[in-house]
């Protein structure tokens, strides 16, 4: 089952959608062909961090359809440095530009919460399930 398809509960963002799974596992997907700068970093993360209040919880991010994100926004995304309710982090890659993008946000800026790159959805789940509180 494809879960990473936005209901119409998600939060419609400039190049994302973002919503919480009932699992407990947050969701945000990119537009496709999306150009994510800082602006479209922060907006997402504070709708991430504005889900929910007490908890800390996991986060799946699909990136298949991503075209450029700036180096800025990478480094925003890395969780280093600034609060965050993010616990664990999984990428969802597919195309060699995905993949490029997630071993080159994996290898540079070190998110400093478990993070990993999957190609298959479930596999992906099943790990981000391990750290819903």
């Amino acid at each position: 089952m494809e879960t990473l398809t936005p209901p119409e509960t998600a939060h419609d963002l400039t190049v994302f959608w973002t919503w919480m799974g009932e699992d407990g596992i947050c969701r945000t997907k990119t537009k496709p062909q999306s150009e994510i700068t800082l602006k479209e970093a922060i907006e997402n993360s504070n709708v991430v961090t504005s889900l929910y209040k007490d908890k800390k919880f996991p986060l799946l991010v699909d990136a298949r359809d991503i075209k450029s994100m700036a180096k800025e926004a990478r480094r925003h995304f890395s969780t280093n440095g600034r609060a965050t309710k993010i616990n664990a982090m999984g990428i969802m890659v597919s195309s060699p530009l995905s993949r490029i993008v997630g071993n080159f946000f994996m290898g540079l800026n070190k998110p400093q919460i478990p993070a990993r790159l999957f190609d298959d959805e479930l596999e992906a789940i099943d790990w981000l399930k391990k750290y819903v509180e």
